[in-house]
């Protein structure tokens, strides 16, 4: 029986019908069809591949005027990665699988429009692809497409409206400008601030430690004054009880000293004698 040889490149899938009937899902790689023979009483069956693309590719869904929850009108335009994981399900499920996939993006994103306002887009404007990604996703897995993503590409808003954004932006920045001098305002006057702490702090500790030096130089001269007064009268004491254990001690120092005395052109002695009275006058006095 002769054939005719294929290539499907790892690019593509193919899908083999024999006689209008799917029959297999191809791969990638070199493949043998045989040739239709019609003898009128002998026939083969009718063999077609058809190529299936499994790339990664993207559908842009361009410009969808949708009205937000608060009657906004808004010109909207969306990107989605896609990529065909079962090409039986991607031919055979519906009748075109990119016209499905643009149709079910425009539906979630106007849903998901109707329940955001404004604000909530300006605020969160992640939140429109998650929801579009969420609703699509499980929708196109049934018809052999995965959603890789889904990001809102643009937003455009009506004119007047657009206008009073540029000047609330500007508005913003502003703010921001003057909200990051003030921030630098205040950065330099703390540091200023833990300079001045700082300066205060060390003086202080530099004045409470000459205060201690000064002071623990004078506890250590009263220490060793008081030192010297009690090695003093320690010596005196000593002296004292020598002079009285030994009466001559006293004396020979009595001695030296007059000596001393004697040496000296002013010095002067002074002796007390008892005052001598008359026994006569005494006896007269007792009468």
């Amino acid at each position: 029986m002769r054939r005719r040889e294929i290539i499907i490149k790892d690019t593509h899938r193919g899908l083999r019908y024999e006689d209008g009937v799917l029959t297999g899902v191809l791969e990638a790689g070199r493949h043998n069809i045989p040739l239709q023979i019609d003898l009128g009483f002998y026939r083969t069956p009718n063999v077609e591949i058809l190529l299936v693309d499994v790339r990664e590719r993207d559908l842009t869904i361009k410009g969808q005027e949708i009205l937000t929850g608060d009657k906004v009108a808004l010109r909207v335009s969306i990107i989605v990665q896609f990529r065909v994981t079962d090409p039986r399900a991607a031919l055979h499920s519906v009748a075109n699988y990119e016209d499905r996939l643009y149709t079910d993006v425009q539906l979630a994103a106007r849903r998901s429009l109707a329940s955001m306002t404004l604000e909530d887009i300006l605020t969160n404007r992640n939140r429109l692809s998650e929801d579009i990604l969420q609703e699509v996703k499980e929708a196109a897995a049934g018809y052999g497409v995965t959603i890789l993503r889904a990001d809102v590409k643009d937003i455009v808003f009506p004119g007047n409206l657009q206008e009073i954004m540029n000047r609330v932006l500007a508005a913003e920045r502003m703010s921001q400008v003057q909200l990051v001098e003030a921030r630098s305002k205040a950065e330099v006057q703390r540091i200023e601030s833990l300079v001045r702490a700082e300066g205060q702090r060390v003086e202080a500790e530099t004045n409470a430690a000459a205060e201690r030096i000064a002071a623990q130089a004078e506890a250590e001269s009263v220490r060793v004054k008081t030192e010297a007064e009690i090695k003093t009268l320690r010596e005196r004491e000593q002296a004292a009880q020598a002079y009285s254990t030994y009466p001559a001690l006293l004396r020979l120092q009595e001695l030296e000293t007059l000596r001393e005395l004697s040496q000296m052109a002013n010095a002067r002695i002074y002796i007390g004698f008892e005052k001598h009275i008359p026994v006569e006058a005494n006896e007269r006095r007792q009468e």
